[in-house]
């Protein structure tokens, strides 16, 4: 028969154990450190079940938060977490009023929008095969936006098969949780973004990373998400490359940034651009009105082209200040459209006031997650969460594109837009924010609002600026 201390050890123990299916490290540690205290168990007693319950939690694998509810397996190999997002905006914008009974344009339209509804999986298997999987929802639509396999033979040397984000703009790369301003620049509409592939990237020491990738091409950004090859005439393929360099990380400077990189894509006979509305359109940065269109004629369809396009960037940061920047030129070579180019470039700087330092969110040649000092928890909350301040000013450049020719008429279409937006942004614990920016948009001419896929109703008041005030509530995990 059991004595009273004997079956309190027994029983304490087989409880314990037991919470190590839930990953209670912090709640044992505490009731065993109870039970010596009271003089339940002896030392050596609750250091053995202590050793019992961390020897079978490290078994049974664990189930954790961090930015994402992951699962880990005891052998630290394999892990599996769900991930999502929701943006959910305002945007206002201060264009004529087109009266009742006149054609309307929804890109400059007062709207709650949901920007973005993702919901998806990845994870690490047997410690080198990668994986995502992740659904867009974002308005009602259903369909992967990501997925993909990677075989991860080390940090220096990944391949990857798939539909994911093939390299180019800095801007593009970055997750739009983590963009400066609630709307990227047009130098990352530039970029290929997603696409299907295959890549080869790594990073093959502290501070560089590198990026190869071959894939189905697409006009602008995000131009192969969904389309497919459709026949076996015009076949072309797109070749893309990134490389980065941070001398600061190198140097071994925790405290800064020192970013430079560039990127180069080269686009042969594209299969996916045979398009009649506008096959090369642009929209203004605070995703208004959309100023820019390929023209629409039957003699003039971008058809088949070849696309080279390049692109420099930089990041300079020290403390809770920093400049960022990036150039990229896009060249068209096509039957109407010859040797024609199109570039685009942004600068801008952005302040910590609470003082936080953007080397903490900087990881392989891309912004990341920017956590505060002190979380926002509620009205009681002693901390006040992260609050950051930025301008930035940008320029869009097509004067090769001949109005009438090239792109719709000088009534619709400008070719030379300028662009300035200041923005706050509170984070208030690493998965929440909000931001709020003003964007204004100067035309150099005097255009037309859009009235859906293409600029230019003739029934839409003219005018030659936008401003936009854009608010977004975004959480991730």
């Amino acid at each position: 028969m059991f004595s009273n201390k004997k079956l309190a050890v027994a029983v304490s123990g087989a409880v314990l154990l037991m919470a190590g299916q839930f990953a209670l490290a912090d709640s044992t540690t505490d009731i065993v450190d109870a039970l010596v205290g009271k003089g339940v168990l002896t030392e050596e007693e609750g250091k053995l079940i202590s050793k019992g319950h961390e020897t079978k939690k490290k078994a049974d694998g664990t189930v954790a938060f961090k930015n994402g509810f992951k699962i880990n397996s005891g052998d630290g190999k394999s892990n599996f977490s769900v991930n999502g997002r929701i943006q959910a905006d305002y945007r206002y914008f201060d264009t004529p009023d087109t009266g009742p009974g006149v054609a309307t344009s929804p890109e400059n339209a007062n709207t709650f929008d949901m920007r973005r509804a993702y919901l998806g999986a990845k994870g690490t298997f047997r410690g080198w095969i990668n994986y995502e999987a992740t659904l867009d929802g974002t308005n009602g639509s259903t369909l992967l936006k990501y997925y993909w396999l990677e075989t991860a033979f080390s940090e220096k040397f990944k391949v990857r098969f798939g539909q994911y984000k093939m390299p180019g703009s800095l801007e593009q790369l970055t997750s739009s949780r983590f963009i400066d301003f609630t709307e990227r620049d047009w130098v990352a509409s530039m970029a290929p973004a997603v696409n299907k592939g295959i890549m080869i990237h790594g990073v093959p020491t502290t501070g560089l990373t590198y990026a190869v990738s071959v894939s189905n091409g697409g006009l602008l950004s995000d131009s192969g998400a969904t389309a497919i090859e459709t026949g076996s005439g015009p076949d072309g393929k797109a070749f893309n490359a990134r490389a980065t360099a941070n001398i600061a990380e190198i140097m071994g400077n925790k405290e800064a940034i020192a970013h430079v990189g560039g990127w180069y894509g080269y686009d042969e006979d594209l299969p996916t651009t045979r398009v009649t509305t506008g096959a090369v359109r642009f929209r203004t940065n605070a995703r208004g009105t959309q100023f820019f269109s390929s023209n629409t004629t039957s003699t003039n369809l971008m058809d088949n082209p070849e696309i080279t396009r390049y692109g420099l960037e930089a990041i300079a940061a020290h403390g809770p200040v920093k400049f960022q920047g990036e150039y990229a030129n896009m060249n068209f070579e096509q039957a109407n459209y010859q040797d024609l180019d199109i570039s685009a470039w942004y600068a801008g700087v952005s302040w910590m006031l609470t003082g936080e330092s953007y080397a903490g969110a900087y990881k392989n040649g891309v912004m990341d997650r920017m956590s505060p000092k002190a979380d926002f928890t509620g009205l009681d909350s002693s901390g006040i969460g992260a609050w950051e301040i930025g301008v930035r000013y940008s320029k869009f450049d097509a004067k090769d594109w001949v109005s009438g020719t090239h792109m719709l008429g000088s009534s619709s279409s400008s070719n030379d837009v300028h662009s300035y937006t200041a923005g706050i942004k509170w984070i208030m614990d690493p998965n929440t924010r909000f931001l709020m920016d003003y964007v204004y948009t100067d035309f150099n001419a005097d255009i037309k609002g859009s009235t859906g896929a293409n600029l230019g109703a003739a029934a839409t008041p003219s005018f030659s600026s936008e401003k936009a005030l854009n608010f977004r509530a975004q959480f991730d995990f």
